[in-house]
Formats: structure tokens, C-alpha cells, sequence
């Protein structure tokens, strides 16, 4: 399910209802349910964590809206989830240790992510650090770690995948030699493969590099 199109169901509105506090990604991720959520901001504590004030400062524009896949840099995913915690400690004094505690050990983990994607990069010859994706989601990941990312749709996938922009792409993995392009789990795949079908026929094989998830999780204990 594509978080940009996702509609609360009468169990969700329940479940919110009855929640102390509601914390939720921002950057218009949920744009279905905002209006819900600024409701729900009148009586209890509602927090868009890519919306904090510490981390809009750490983020890149493209000059119409900041991409709101913030997880994409561990590091900033950090940043955003303190405001998590911190909410946490103001209304739960008593367990505030607590919930700084289990915090500080999952930051722990995210840094330690961060060190094994910077030796992974690492790898890669300088020419050929380019990430081709179905949708733009991977901005913050590129940035954190020097890669070009280049993706057919936009931020949101319902963005459609123009001819031209498939055309452009196209031209891109055949002069910069790009061996590999990658589907997403929640993405169809018909616009990746007419990347494919189209470098083949210029006599480029390019291929399926494998499955990212963008918008929804792996399977159970994956990372």
C-alpha cells in the first residue's frame, strides 16, 4: 500500500481515538489523512516527525517540496525520531529515562547501519555510482552517500512515467554504462522494464538489479 494514497478505515479513526499520542512521518507522506490528524491535534499530542524544526533544517528542496522519505539517512531518521522521544518524556515523566535509554540503544543501531552503507558504497567504482529507481524516493540516500539517484516518477508514485522521461533515462544508462536498474516493492514494475527493453534495444544490456523497498517494509527479521 502506497502511504500517499492511504485512506483511515473507521477501526483507524478508533485506534486514534483511543491513542495518548499520535506520531506520524509529515512532509505530506500521509496526505490522505491530514485532515484526521490536524483534528486529532486540537486535544492530544499529534507530531509529523520530518516536520520538526531540527530536522527541516537538515533537509534538501528541490524548490517545490522536501522529500519526505527522511529513513532513507539513518542519521537523520535519528534526528526526527528524538522528537519521538522527547514527546514521550513530556507526557510520561516518570519513564522519561526509560524511553531515552531504549532510544540511544536503537540510535546505536542506526549509526551502526550508517557505517556498514559507507563501507558498501565504498565499493562501487566512482563511474558507476548511479541508483536508476521506478520512483524518487531515495534522495536523502543518494545524498548520504555520493550516489546519483535517477528515478521515473516523482516523490509521490502517483506521478505518472512519461514517455519522454522513460526516453531520457534511457539515454542516460546507455552513455554512462549502467549496468543495473532496481523495482520497488510497492511500485509496478511495466516502467523499469520498458528501461530495460529500451537500452537492450540499443544494443546496452541493462539488468534487473533487484527489489528495494521504498514505501514498505521487508519480510519479518530482514533488514
Amino acid at each position: 500500500m502506497d502511504p500517499h494514497l492511504y485512506r483511515l478505515t473507521r477501526t483507524d479513526v478508533l485506534k486514534l481515538n483511543r491513542a495518548d499520542m499520535i506520531v506520524y512521518n509529515g512532509l505530506n507522506l500521509e496526505a490522505q489523512m491530514l485532515d484526521v490528524l490536524s483534528r486529532f491535534a486540537t486535544h492530544k499530542p499529534v507530531i509529523g516527525l520530518a516536520e520538526t524544526p531540527k530536522v527541516l533544517g537538515m533537509l534538501v528542496s528541490d524548490g517545490t517540496a522536501h522529500d519526505p522519505h527522511v529513513w532513507m539517512d539513518p542519521i537523520l531518521w535519528a534526528t526526527a525520531l528524538q522528537a519521538a522521544v522527547d514527546a514521550l518524556a513530556r507526557l510520561d515523566p516518570p519513564n522519561a529515562t526509560f524511553y531515552q535509554t531504549n532510544a540511544d540503544e536503537y540510535f546505536f543501531q542506526m549509526n551502526a547501519l550508517h557505517t556498514r552503507a559507507l563501507k558498501a558504497v565504498a565499493s562501487i567504482p566512482p563511474t558507476s555510482g548511479v541508483l536508476v529507481t521506478a520512483h524518487d524516493a531515495f534522495g536523502h540516500f543518494g545524498r548520504k552517500y555520493g550516489l546519483d539517484v535517477l528515478a521515473i516518477q516523482g516523490i509521490s508514485t502517483e506521478s505518472e512515467a512519461g514517455i519522454r522521461k522513460i526516453e531520457t533515462l534511457v539515454n542516460t544508462l546507455v552513455r554512462r554504462r549502467i549496468g543495473a536498474v532496481f523495482v520497488e516493492s510497492t511500485v509496478s514494475t511495466r516502467s523499469v522494464k520498458a528501461l530495460i527493453e529500451g537500452a537492450n534495444a540499443r544494443a546496452h544490456q541493462v539488468r534487473l538489479g533487484g527489489i528495494l523497498f521504498s514505501d514498505a517494509m521487508g519480510p519479518k527479521d530482514t533488514s
